[in-house]
């Protein structure tokens, strides 16, 4: 992802957002997990396509956790008060999710609902995609906004 539009100079509709990992090392009780990465191991990076207005993606990478979440749902909350038809969360970089990241994620569906806003998910990964089919998010991201009309475009989730 290449947030570049010639001469070096950023694209002026891309923002870009990082959340840095509080402190690096492991903390007092913490362990390593059996794969050998620890909890929040790879910061939150956020990157914010807002080239199409109607549509603007959310690219979310890293760890999605407790201590690195307040900056997506801060970033949600924003593009949900300018009402676009549809925004999308690209989590093709994410490698880690916990509970309260899956929170953000239905705070993003119920708060759309609210305001008349489709959610939609891109290029999620496999382990993802088990989380939300077993908690029933993937239910509740496939029920149409309250008042409009379903959907008949193919879903974009590559």
């Amino acid at each position: 992802m290449n947030a570049v539009a010639g001469a070096g100079r950023p694209h002026p509709e891309i923002v870009t957002i990082r959340a840095i990992r509080p402190s690096g090392g492991l903390r007092k009780g913490e362990s390593v997990l059996p794969h050998g990465r620890t909890p929040e191991t790879t910061p939150l990076s956020l990157s914010v396509d807002r080239s199409d207005p109607a549509a603007p993606l959310i690219h979310v990478g890293g760890d999605l956790a407790y201590t690195t979440a307040a900056p997506l749902r801060e970033e949600i909350d924003r593009l949900l008060a300018t009402a676009p038809p549809v925004i999308g969360l690209d989590f093709g970089d994410l490698r880690f999710i916990d509970s309260t990241g899956l929170a953000v994620i239905v705070h993003a569906w119920r708060e759309g609902q609210q305001a008349g806003v489709s959610v939609r998910l891109h290029h999620v990964p496999r382990f993802l995609t088990a989380i939300l089919d077993l908690t029933g998010v993937t239910g509740l991201l496939a029920r149409p906004v309250a008042g409009s009309r379903p959907d008949t475009r193919p879903a974009a989730n590559a």
